[in-house]
């Protein structure tokens, strides 16, 4: 996918952010909805939000991660997504490890794309309509995005049904989701040196990006 997919997960994050915070603005006034509903709705009310803030956020890179933990948090199914990059590597895991891996994977998820949140732009987005079964645990959103250079990307996102609505754990780009994406790159490293390593790893380089 080479820059597509670069630039696309950085903007993919972004759009991902809106989505799981319209469920938090809507859920009072629209409180079943299908799940292709439920990311047009957040994309129209939520685009304002960033009004007159970017330059601020831009700025100030931790009022944009705080900005992105209290919105997020809610709404993202860290555990689910860990365990899916994991895989097999998760059964093997102490529950330190895993929560200690949902936290620093999580951290390094919002460092590497939050700046995408900036250039969330609602007119690139398109939500086609939902054709599957919006009872069943999960669900498949997709939609298409217009990148700047004319590209037009096929962006898929995977929700599950919790009993607090949806939550997201996946996106697909152009038929590559982040989630095997990482399983790939975690399971090499992890091959070549342990789970306690690349955990120590996530966390340090968690740390160091905090502190710059």
């Amino acid at each position: 996918m080479g820059d597509i997919k670069l630039n696309g997960f950085r903007r993919i994050f972004a759009i991902v952010l809106f989505v799981l915070v319209g469920h938090q603005v809507l859920a009072e006034a629209a409180p079943v909805m299908s799940p292709s509903d439920f990311v047009t709705d957040a994309v129209d009310v939520l685009a304002e939000s960033l009004e007159g803030r970017r330059s601020e956020l831009a700025d100030d890179k931790e009022a944009l991660y705080a900005l992105i933990d209290e919105l997020l948090l809610p709404r993202f199914d860290r555990r689910m997504a860990a365990q899916q990059v994991l895989a097999r590597h998760w059964r093997g895991a102490s529950e330190e490890q895993r929560n200690r891996f949902i936290d620093a994977f999580y951290t390094i998820l919002v460092q590497r794309y939050a700046d995408g949140v900036l250039d969330f732009e609602p007119d690139r987005i398109k939500v086609l309509p939902f054709r599957g079964d919006a009872s069943k645990r999960t669900a498949t959103v997709k939609t298409t995005v217009d990148l700047e250079d004319g590209t037009n990307v096929s962006v898929n996102y995977t929700l599950i049904n919790r009993k607090t609505g949806w939550m997201m754990f996946d996106v697909t780009i152009e038929g590559v989701s982040y989630i095997r994406n990482f399983r790939t790159e975690f399971d090499a490293e992890i091959k070549g040196s342990s789970l306690e390593a690349v955990i120590a790893r996530l966390e340090k380089e968690a740390a160091d990006e905090s502190v710059e």
